[in-house]
């Protein structure tokens, strides 16, 4: 059973900075999969943050570009999303996603809202 689990969500000011992990179950191997972080705000769709492909590759949503992270430890088999600079238009909730299997996986998702 594939299982995602994110933390590092919270609270913080425009301007700061935060770090989500996201730990995969031992049914996958990160360095192996296409990992993912998506954020969905209040009343919008689920949207695409960050990506990190089995190859290494990554690629990032023009609003996360240049200020935003991912990366993966393959030793902890997880996956980062470093968030710096962070803007009120950041908060939403993140959600790490797996695509293994034919399936993508999803976790629970943590919140993050950037507010003064």
């Amino acid at each position: 059973q594939v299982q995602l689990v994110e933390s590092g969500g919270g609270l913080v000011q425009p301007g700061g900075s935060l770090r989500l992990s996201c730990e995969a179950s031992r049914s996958i191997i990160v360095s192996r999969t296409n990992m993912a972080w998506y954020r969905q705000a209040p009343g919008k769709q689920r949207d695409l943050v960050a990506a990190v492909l089995s190859g290494g590759s990554t690629n990032y949503a023009d609003s996360a570009k240049g200020r935003f992270t991912i990366s993966r430890d393959n030793a902890q088999n997880t996956v980062y999303l470093q968030m710096n600079n962070l803007r009120i238009d950041d908060t939403a909730v993140y959600y790490c996603s797996a695509a293994a299997f034919r399936n993508t996986y999803w976790g629970q998702g943590t919140q993050v809202t950037v507010s003064s």
